[in-house]
């Protein structure tokens, strides 16, 4: 199971959000980069880079930012945030990017997030399922989109989506652990070897504890994200590094 550290970025600091919510703002450093060394020199190789001012502005804003750590670090970069035009996916990548998520623009938009899937192919373009109640929220999760989540990934899935991040929005930035009987449903549901495209489901929101993890890595998640947990020091890079070591 990959470790993926999380970096949202405001006016590009490195900030987090509970619930996302833009009013609970905290930010942890004014350099982003900064953390990213932090954590490459930990061993770790992935990073989740989400640009909020993107996403509540519907086009990327951040790409400086994500050029700035794509440049500097050898990081794989998933990056996220209001992607929403060829151009905004073209930036990315130009920028940096190893991945893209979409979320929005695959509610809003799918005849481009497929065209996305089929140009770029399912190695590069993650499915962004986020939700509250389980049922699929957009527009920096401002919106409901009354779609039902299981399905809407299953939809997906069959057009050739690979990756799907899975974010239980009630969970996220409170600190009080992940969904693991949301990720065990879908996994049960969508994971089979038979399905027409094998399901690399990466958990998000509300890791609280190192412990958490292993749990995550029993369900199949192949990848989890962690964004508080690490700034609030509840679990430490040492840790995420000795989990990495073991597991390689």
């Amino acid at each position: 199971m990959r470790i993926i550290p999380a970096i949202d970025i405001i006016d590009g600091k490195c900030v987090r959000l509970t619930k996302g919510d833009y009013d609970t703002k905290k930010i942890y450093n004014e350099s982003p980069l900064e953390v990213a060394k932090q954590f490459e020199a930990h061993g770790i190789e992935n990073l989740h880079v989400v640009d909020l001012d993107g996403a509540k502005s519907q086009h990327i804003v951040n790409y400086k930012v994500l050029e700035s750590i794509a440049s500097k670090t050898n990081l794989k970069i998933d990056f996220g945030g209001g992607l929403k035009s060829d151009e905004d996916l073209q930036i990315a990548f130009e920028s940096g990017a190893s991945q893209i998520t979409g979320g929005s623009i695959a509610v809003k938009n799918t005849e481009m997030f497929l065209c996305w899937l089929q140009r770029y192919g399912s190695e590069k373009i993650i499915l962004g399922a986020d939700a509250m109640n389980e049922k699929v929220a957009i527009s920096g999760w401002q919106e409901d989109s009354h779609l039902e989540l299981i399905p809407f990934i299953k939809k997906y899935q069959q057009a050739g989506i690979s990756y799907v991040i899975c974010t239980d929005i009630s969970k996220d930035g409170m600190l009080e652990g992940p969904s693991f009987e949301l990720y065990s449903r879908i996994l049960t549901q969508l994971g089979n070897a038979t399905a027409t495209t094998p399901l690399k489901l990466i958990a998000s929101g509300g890791i609280s504890t190192f412990d958490e993890l292993p749990k995550l890595q029993e369900l199949n998640c192949e990848g989890v994200i962690i964004g508080k947990a690490i700034y609030e020091n509840r679990i430490s890079l040492k840790q995420l590094e000795n989990f990495i070591l073991k597991n390689n």
